[in-house]
């Protein structure tokens, strides 16, 4: 579903155009009358998947996507990383019912611009769309304290899955979802034998040994499917 709306105020002058991408209609609401009471900002779309989004972002570029990753159809990190390949020039930042924590540092690395957790301020989102419209990232202390601590602060804060690449956490996190090693490498366009390396690879990192260790894993932590 895709409902547009006009980027101009009744001043005539320009806005700051953002399109929000959730699946809930009354966050879609609640966001949208937020940002109504900005001045300089306007809400000129508002979708429910991530096909839908990105069908509207193609067909002419926001200033600012505010996206929740747990969309229906295209969705998590690889949804972000389509649109950060296909429109580079958009900035996203994700608006989250999960804890900066474990995701905020995975996603700035997918290409979000920046991160907020939906039971921050109100007054932090508007802050943040701001702030990635001009074309910065928004960075909470604490994940700015992480990107520019020193190794051993990194290290020290560090959880085993943050030791992975992209490919390996994406293997975890389906094999948590239930996914068989044949779906995965359908869905990543690998083959099985180098989905197994995967699956070795991390196993070996995190010190796992099962299916089921990794299961557990990704629920304890609360990270998102991807």
């Amino acid at each position: 579903m895709s409902v547009s709306l006009s980027p101009a105020g009744g001043d005539g002058q320009a806005r700051t155009s953002v399109i929000i991408a959730d699946d809930h209609p009354i966050v879609r609401r609640g966001l949208h009358d937020l940002l109504a009471e900005e001045p300089d900002l306007a809400v000129v779309d508002e979708v429910a998947d991530g096909d839908a989004l990105l069908a509207v972002v193609a067909a002419g570029g926001p200033d600012v996507v505010v996206l929740d990753l747990a969309l229906p159809g295209a969705r998590g990190l690889d949804l972000l990383r389509r649109l950060r390949a296909e429109h580079p020039g958009v900035p996203v930042l994700v608006l989250s019912i999960h804890p900066e924590e474990p995701y905020a540092l995975r996603c700035l690395k997918a290409g979000a611009a920046g991160y907020v957790e939906k039971s921050s301020d109100p007054a932090e989102l508007v802050g943040a769309i701001r702030t990635v419209a001009s074309g910065r990232r928004y960075l909470s202390a604490r994940v700015a304290e992480r990107l520019v601590g020193g190794p051993e602060v990194r290290q020290e804060r560090e959880p085993a899955h943050e030791t992975l690449s992209e490919r390996e956490f994406q293997v975890m996190c389906r094999i948590a979802g239930g996914r068989t090693i044949s779906e995965i490498a359908v869905e990543l366009e690998l083959s099985v034998k180098t989905v197994s390396t995967y699956r070795a690879r991390l196993l070996a990192k995190m010190g796992l040994r099962t299916n089921s260790e990794i299961t557990r894993y990704v629920f304890e932590h609360q990270l998102l499917p991807v």
